[in-house]
């Protein structure tokens, strides 16, 4: 009897609260989804809307991170006495200009012989221990870059390269 009495305790209950339970798990089942559909929706809107055209700035960096081209402008050798031991003693040297743009390149060819005569002066004017210390080779690179800088309009030269650089 008492086994009828829970039968009929149980069949007397309503089955409601698993309803409720069930019914429960299916609100947050679809919660779920739709949290995940709208991320993903939101997601995807972004790299396809923001990454697909960078913003000016990272153009502007992209255009800046290419390399650029540098414009050189060769000179014939030089071959001078240098000041001490009584003309014993001649520098050669054959160096390359490195320009800023392709307008300099221009005006140099207009100007060479005018900044030929200048390096030669200031070549003529050294000694044999200022040619022969590498400090005196870094003065000698700013001193030419500064004397041919002074003749451009358009541009400038960046560095003064040795290509030879003889003392006998």
């Amino acid at each position: 009897m008492a086994d009828k009495d829970k039968k009929e305790e149980t069949e007397g209950e309503e089955p409601v609260p698993e309803q409720k339970k069930g019914s429960s798990l299916k609100w947050i089942i679809i919660a779920v989804i739709a949290v995940l559909v709208l991320g993903g929706g939101g997601a995807g809107a972004y790299f396809f809307l923001f990454k697909s055209h960078p913003p000016a700035a990272e153009k502007k960096q992209a255009e800046a991170a290419k390399p650029v081209v540098a414009v050189f402008w060769p000179m014939d050798p030089f071959i001078v006495n240098l000041i001490d031991n009584e003309g014993e003693r001649y520098l050669k040297v054959v160096m390359q200009l490195e320009l800023s743009d392709q307008l300099a390149l221009e005006e140099l060819n207009l100007l060479k012989p005018k900044i030929r005569d200048s390096i030669l002066d200031l070549l003529s004017a050294k000694t044999f221990k200022e040619m022969i210390d590498p400090i005196g080779k870094q003065r000698l690179r700013d001193e030419i870059a500064l004397r041919a800088n002074g003749f451009l309009t358009k541009g400038k030269i960046v560095k003064v390269y040795f290509t030879e650089f003889v003392i006998q």
